[in-house]
């Protein structure tokens, strides 16, 4: 057997990059509702559409199988069985508000309480003392994401009594508060699913999360909520529109 026909050949290592360039095309058309009835094209049709040979395309699969998407099923063909959501993150919105046209977003209220802020957080949102919340957020029954929240006490305080677990944070601290919410400073990084959160959210222990900080100001500029969010990777997909300025 000649190198080009061994694992790890530039012939092989060709058609992995190729399937990879497939499977990510195709995740995005899952992701988009491309296939109404959720049945994907046959293998000779994808093989033509991306012009790769249908070896590729398996591989392609594969990989959208591993991840939970797309599944097998015999007389019917390769099938969508799991939904991607869109969140945005040019817009500062609320989950259930992002998620409104998926269906009903509850929260499972984990804990609620005032806490002598960690150092760190009361630099950030000057505030010693602060509204501690921990929620699990459900999309139609399915976890979505774990959310730890703290919130200035002059904010948070009213929110004790309020709707948690119907309501997004944000929609309740313009309401009690009177004051719109202006801006946010996002960062967003993959983690692998603790022990913890994965059986929170579950999924197996290791699969890719996504973790959202977050802390959002007041229109007048005060930092009034700081996030650490951590979102399923297999569930959520983050989408943005950017604009590039003039250096």
């Amino acid at each position: 057997m000649t190198s080009s026909h061994r694992d790890g050949s530039p012939e092989r290592r060709l058609r992995a990059d190729r399937a990879r360039q497939a499977a990510d095309v195709i995740r995005q058309q899952v992701v988009q509702r491309a296939f109404p009835d959720g049945v994907l094209p046959d293998e000779r049709f994808l093989a033509t559409e991306f012009s790769v040979s249908r070896n590729s395309i398996r591989e392609a699969l594969d990989l959208l199988r591993e991840e939970g998407l797309i599944d097998r099923v015999p007389g019917v063909g390769t099938v969508v069985v799991a939904r991607k959501y869109s969140h945005g993150l040019n817009q500062l919105m609320g989950l259930a508000e992002t998620l409104h046209e998926h269906g009903t977003v509850t929260n499972d209220v984990r804990a609620l309480r005032v806490i002598k802020a960690p150092s760190s957080v009361a630099a950030r949102l000057g505030s010693a003392e602060v509204v501690y919340v921990e929620r699990l957020r459900r999309l139609n029954g399915l976890p979505l994401s774990l959310d730890l929240t703290y919130l200035t006490l002059d904010v948070g305080e009213p929110l004790l009594s309020q709707d948690l677990e119907n309501r997004d944070i944000f929609s309740l601290i313009e309401q009690t508060s009177g004051q719109r919410l202006g801006t946010a400073v996002v960062s967003l990084e993959a983690v692998n699913a603790d022990a913890h959160s994965a059986t929170v959210l579950e999924v197996p222990r290791g699969a890719a999360l996504l973790v959202v900080e977050r802390l959002s100001h007041f229109a007048d500029g005060r930092p009034v909520d700081l996030e650490f969010i951590r979102m399923r990777g297999d569930r959520l997909t983050m989408r943005a529109e950017l604009r590039r300025t003039s250096s």
